[in-house]
């Protein structure tokens, strides 16, 4: 099994960063990926959200095994008491309904402020979640509702901008960065092998393999179809599918380099298929 180098250094800076948002905003949109919800949900993201509503939005949707994805839509609204909502990252028509269900459960928190007095204000959220989940492209697809940008709140850091999403939400618009703490070598892996992992941290050849043995254990046809491999009870291998695509180096040797980061590319663009890599527990 490869193993993932990490260096957290950065952990607390980025969980104290991360605090500093939440603490500004009335709801949290929290984004994961279908396709390993587990491993990119954060176990205790409730010390960096405190109490604030927080709507999942598990992306990518049109990515991951569509059998799989109203069982884990159902699984993390049963595990988290949260709303869940499943989207991808093509599609525009979820928006409506992210912007309606965030409006709804932050409802109950601008009541509070008006009955004390205040005025009425939009709702304000802040979009968190691991890199590469598809953060900056539900925001991106928030903003073209409406791109006028309400400047810097008073108290607020200068540098930090909102944008008014309609006359009820204003969307922090930096997304809030969870740390990744890979202190378990599986999640690690998966991790890796949806991008959300410095490339620095690994060897892409190996996680490139081990994303094959992975998908040709839970969709065995799937690779061996896609690359149009002959059927056995092993796991392809990069070396095969270098061969079959008469990928060569001098020499006739097969290059493992060039089949790896093509599988790892298939797989993230959904060439494959419509893969999940985590069971529903």
């Amino acid at each position: 099994m490869p193993t993932i180098q990490w260096y957290p250094g950065h952990i607390a800076k980025a969980e104290k960063k991360l605090k500093e948002q939440t603490s500004l905003v009335d709801i949290v949109l929290e984004v994961i990926d279908a396709r390993i919800p587990l491993s990119t949900s954060y176990e205790n993201i409730e010390k960096l959200t405190g109490n604030k509503p927080r709507l999942i939005i598990i992306n990518k949707a049109d990515l991951a095994d569509p059998d799989l994805n109203p069982l884990w839509l159902n699984y993390l609204h049963e595990k988290t008491g949260m709303k869940a909502i499943l989207t991808s990252s093509s599609n525009s028509a979820d928006i409506s309904s992210i912007i309606k269900i965030a409006t709804e459960l932050a409802k109950p928190q601008i009541d509070k402020l008006t009955a004390k007095g205040m005025l009425p204000r939009a709702v304000r959220a802040v979009v968190i979640g691991m890199p590469n989940v598809g953060k900056s492209s539900i925001i991106n697809k928030l903003i073209k509702t409406s791109k006028v940008k309400t400047g810097s709140k008073a108290g607020v850091t200068r540098s930090l901008q909102w944008v008014r999403i309609n006359p009820k939400l204003e969307l922090m618009d930096t997304p809030g960065m969870i740390p990744v703490k890979l202190d378990n070598q599986d999640k690690a892996i998966r991790l890796a092998i949806v991008n959300s992992v410095s490339e620095k941290a690994y060897d892409y050849v190996e996680i490139a393999q081990e994303l094959l043995n992975i998908i040709f254990q839970r969709y065995p046809e799937l690779p061996v179809n896609y690359y149009k491999l002959e059927s056995t009870e092993e796991p392809p291998t990069l070396s095969r599918i270098a061969k079959s695509r008469n990928w060569l180096l001098s020499g006739g040797e097969p290059d493992v380099n060039r089949a790896a980061s093509t599988v790892l590319a298939d797989f993230r663009h959904g060439r494959i298929g419509r893969i999940t890599l985590e069971d529903v527990p």
